[in-house]
């Protein structure tokens, strides 16, 4: 059962290494994962065949989107069409909410 609250801060851990992923809402139109990078991760050039919506928490990072490089910091959102390249790199542990609609 989902939860109707959740304080996402909370949730937020870092692995040594490597990335940690937690779904928060799977199913329908809709998914919500969180994801926490630790510092010196990278995650290569990929797509998706569906639009995404990226919420960093907390960290510093660098989003490359399509050929343009975006600051991964706190508070910024940055929004993805669907099939565009993307790839991101953790300066420091970063943390981020990931949205993908159908």
């Amino acid at each position: 059962m989902m939860k109707v609250e959740q304080d996402i801060m909370e949730l937020i851990e870092y692995p040594k290494e490597g990335i940690l992923s937690k779904n928060l809402i799977k199913g329908g139109d809709i998914d919500i994962t969180l994801f926490c990078m630790a510092k010196g991760t990278d995650i290569s050039t990929h797509t998706s065949t569906k639009a995404g919506s990226v919420y960093v928490l907390e960290g510093d990072g660098r989003f490359t989107l399509s050929g343009r490089d975006i600051r991964m910091k706190a508070g910024m959102h940055i929004y993805m069409e669907r099939d565009a390249p993307h790839s991101l790199q953790a300066k420091e542990d970063t943390s981020f909410l990931l949205t993908l609609m159908r």
